[in-house]
């Protein structure tokens, strides 16, 4: 028996009977004084991201990334050159410099947002690229974690 496979039946062997439920999670207070969006948008620049409001989807590419050649898509509002349900191999997206997907929600205390696999199309899609362009709607911004964890979007990725 492998080393891994001994520390594997250990932790079995060793493992509580019964049921042993989560504790509930408790919602923290958030201060988000200057509203959510302006939080999010804050904590998303900390973190090295960039975010705008208002701005078109196509005003907004020409504006930042003008030499960009190659766009995978993968919402409705923007039909790119590269078709994502066409993608065989992750190595097809090699060569894409932008693509764009639809985060189920963010968080303005982080400045993070949830991207599953569905709205990705190919998992690839998301790193790959040399840039991602994350829209999100303004209403699908919670406070905390602790409020993102509570939604169901949170669980089924």
């Amino acid at each position: 028996m492998s080393a891994r496979e001994n520390i594997l039946a250990a932790v079995r062997a060793n493992r509580p009977l019964g049921d042993h439920p989560l504790p509930e999670l408790p919602i923290f207070p958030f201060e988000a004084g200057e509203g959510l969006v302006a939080s999010f948008l804050r904590n998303l620049e900390a973190m090295g991201g960039h975010g705008i409001e208002g701005q078109s989807i196509d005003a907004f590419l020409q504006e930042q990334f003008p030499q960009a050649k190659v766009i995978a898509s993968a919402v409705p509002e923007y039909r790119g050159n590269r078709d994502l349900m066409g993608v065989a191999a992750p190595r097809d997206l090699a060569d894409v410099d932008i693509t764009i997907v639809r985060a189920s929600f963010g968080v303005a205390e982080t400045g993070s947002v949830l991207l599953p696999d569905t709205a990705l199309v190919t998992n690839a899609a998301a790193y790959l690229a040399q840039h991602l362009v994350v829209l999100l709607a303004p209403a699908a911004i919670v406070p905390t974690l602790q409020e993102a964890y509570r939604r169901p979007e949170f669980h089924e990725c």
